[in-house]
């Protein structure tokens, strides 16, 4: 049957019609508009409330590169580092004190975690710095001796309240990251001769930063942020020379609003550097890292280049 079709179809025989083409019709989103109208409208009437409102912008940029705020910005940054390499110190030997199979060590580490994490840290600055209507001098012995109110100056205030709180919060960080390690990391070393120290140092603590940075850079960020609380111990941060400006000039507000743009700057230079270092970081666990941003400004604006004997 199918040889006698064959026969009697001539060239000019019409070929059987194929499948009508899929026509995709997209679905249609509605709620998307209206959430987008709401949205703009909501951000519209906020900027318009506060151009209505009596604020002097022009002190803004007045003031913006002002001595003043030029120092507290220094102090603000120099805070952060100090207060941050107090902190991470401190919580790699909490994280080792509480991992030990001391219970003391581990009790006290313990104690520590529990009393500074369960503390405000205004309270504890507070504490630092008043607690010289306790003690009249602080005394080291035959190495050191002064009254506690010379001693405990702001700056000192700050660094305790902040490093020593930030240590607790690093400690359960560290540990995570050290935990995070498979324990034959560890026996294998030991069974090559290595003491345990030298594995921490050696194998254990490099394969834990992949665990540990990304949360200390958000403590890096934070702390920067935490910082505004020492202007309560009288310490000239950029919160602290913000404040005093605007009550002087009689631009409180206009103040607050350079200082949040002061901190916005910094902060996102710190996320910045924070992107680069966990990308460091992950090459130990990813065949191949995403691009950066960069990388895809390039690739989207710049055009490619093409392989020699191609033909355009």
């Amino acid at each position: 049957m199918t040889a006698d079709v064959n026969k009697t179809a001539g060239p000019d025989a019409t070929p059987p019609a194929g499948p009508e083409a899929i026509k995709a019709v997209p679905v249609r989103h509605p709620g998307r508009y209206v959430s987008a109208a709401v949205a703009l409208a909501l951000l519209g009437s906020v900027v318009y409330a506060f151009a209505q409102g009596k604020i002097n912008w022009g002190a803004i940029p007045e003031y913006f590169f002002d001595d003043r705020i030029l120092d507290g910005v220094v102090n603000t940054l120099l805070l952060t580092v100090l207060s941050m390499v107090i902190g991470i110190a401190g919580g790699i030997l909490l994280a080792v004190m509480r991992l030990s199979k001391n219970p003391v060590t581990s009790s006290i580490a313990w104690f520590y975690i529990w009393f500074f994490r369960g503390t405000p840290v205004l309270v504890q600055l507070f504490v630092w710095f008043n607690l010289g209507l306790v003690f009249e001098y602080i005394s080291l012995g035959p190495v050191y001796k002064d009254y506690w109110s010379s001693f405990m100056t702001p700056l000192l205030t700050a660094l305790l309240g902040l490093g020593l709180n930030e240590a607790a919060y690093m400690a359960e960080i560290c540990r995570a990251g050290l935990l995070s390690v498979d324990e034959g990391q560890t026996e294998a070393s030991h069974a090559l001769g290595m003491s345990h120290t030298k594995t921490l140092r050696r194998i254990v603590i490099p394969q834990a930063m992949r665990v540990i940075v990304p949360p200390t850079g958000n403590e890096v960020i934070n702390m920067l942020k935490t910082t505004s609380l020492v202007s309560a111990v009288q310490f000239y941060d950029l919160f602290k020379e913000a404040q005093d400006i605007g009550q002087n000039a009689g631009s409180t507000v206009e103040m607050y609003f350079l200082a949040a743009a002061w901190y916005l700057i910094m902060t996102s230079i710190l996320s910045v550097g924070q992107y680069y270092v966990e990308r460091y970081y992950a090459r130990g666990s990813s065949r191949s890292l995403p691009p950066t941003p960069l990388q895809r400004f390039k690739a989207a604006v710049l055009p490619t280049r093409r392989p020699k004997g191609v033909a355009v």
